[in-house]
């Protein structure tokens, strides 16, 4: 691991989880990256800023007022300098005033004026943790992509067990590392095929059978897939969020249209990963008219619809195919049957009944199973995160395929 010449700024607020910063700054420097840290007056109650200059080996910075350098204003000077941000630990209140836009001291208002990416690492008590207003502060943060890493689990320091301890350094070094690799362009010269998000399976002219799916995992995976160099074709179902950058988007909204959309565009694919919750099954005859009730009750026969993964499976010759399986029990046995049938190579298991994963979630967690009987498990993570560690695994088979 090496973050040579990448420059970290470390935000520092409040908690007893600074002792565990002291370390990842330590960790941070040994791989090579130029840290400088800013605290809150309220984290020096904790750990010293002399610990923090000791192991940056840089000036730490605590006051909006006090000017190391005339020739510059420092809370922008540091703001402009950072290849990326880390707030670690991250408190519900300097996560309030990031989310509010609130800048009362230096870092508030450094981080206000920073276009470098933000990674939060929430540490606090369970309850906190779980306030709506803490959950809305982030879900705010979360979409001005801010990235999570999330908290652990167990015994906090004020005496309660549960969720809100934070991340270990080591986890936060692998984030970092995986987050630092998506300019590496691994995946350039690759055509990558995504589908996302539900089909509607219309009724009458009101009415239409659907998913809870949400399309974010779907529109992750193209994100970072263009990120990292692919030529990505994103085939979407109605969905309401916002096409990645440098990815082509097909709009399509029942399943025969994905169908018909993915069959076309997959001649000439590379990789083809089918995150989309296409419908089984559709009215076998749909009303052009508003149907009316009536005081009996109604039967609707269905049919079944077109296996899009089935058929690619079929197909396919040098491509890797990549599915999912949102299951809410029997998870490894279904999943591996599925990557058998449907003759993928990987294929990327979820609970739906865990928590943080499932539909219309911002985080994930997952195993993926390969066809060569590898199995990797996925933490609690953003899906930006999971849609990296995915690609990662298509890396690898597309080494093993060459």
């Amino acid at each position: 691991m090496s973050f040579k010449g990448k420059k970290i700024l470390l935000c520092v607020s409040g908690g007893i989880a600074v002792f565990k910063t002291a370390a990842l700054t330590s960790k941070l420097y040994q791989t090579g990256a130029e840290v400088k840290v800013l605290m809150t007056d309220s984290a020096t109650e904790f750990v010293t800023p002399l610990t923090f200059q000791t192991l940056s080996r840089n000036d730490v910075y605590r006051d909006t007022f006090e000017e190391k350098d005339p020739a510059s204003v420092a809370h922008i000077d540091l703001a402009d300098w950072a290849d990326l941000v880390l707030i670690a630990p991250a408190t519900a209140n300097m996560i309030g005033k990031l989310a509010n836009g609130i800048a009362d001291d230096m870092m508030s208002t450094t981080l206000l004026a920073t276009e470098a990416p933000i990674f939060v690492a929430p540490a606090m008590n369970v309850h906190m943790y779980d306030h709506p207003a803490v959950k809305k502060n982030m879900d705010v943060l979360r979409s001005f992509n801010c990235h999570f890493l999330e908290p652990g689990e167990g015994l906090l320091a004020c005496g309660y067990v549960g969720k809100g301890r934070m991340a270990e350094p080591e986890d936060i070094l692998s984030t970092l590392e995986t987050y630092f690799q998506e300019d590496v362009g691994d995946l350039s010269g690759k055509k990558v095929i995504v589908t996302a998000g539900p089909t509607r399976e219309a009724v009458d002219p009101v009415r239409y059978f659907t998913n809870y799916s949400s399309g974010k995992m779907g529109f992750a995976l193209a994100e970072q897939a263009a990120k990292r160099g692919a030529d990505v074709t994103l085939v979407a179902g109605p969905v309401t969020l916002t096409t990645p950058e440098r990815v082509e988007r097909i709009d399509v909204i029942t399943a025969e249209e994905m169908y018909q959309a993915v069959l076309s565009a997959s001649a000439d694919a590379n990789v083809i990963i089918k995150a989309a919750a296409v419908a089984d099954y559709r009215p076998s005859m749909v009303s052009t008219e508003k149907m009316k009730k009536s005081d009996d009750d109604m039967v609707i026969e269905m049919e079944r619809t077109k296996d899009i993964l089935w058929t690619l499976g079929q197909q396919k010759k040098d491509q890797i195919l990549v599915g999912f399986a949102a299951e809410s029990e029997r998870l490894d046995e279904y999943a591996l049957k599925k990557l058998e049938k449907k003759n993928l190579d990987l294929i990327c298991a979820n609970n739906i009944k865990a928590v943080g994963a499932g539909f219309d979630k911002d985080t994930n967690v997952m195993t993926l199973l390969r066809k060569d009987g590898e199995r990797v498990d996925l933490p609690l993570q953003s899906k930006h995160e999971a849609a990296n560690r995915i690609l990662d695994e298509v890396i690898r088979l597309d080494v093993t395929h060459s």
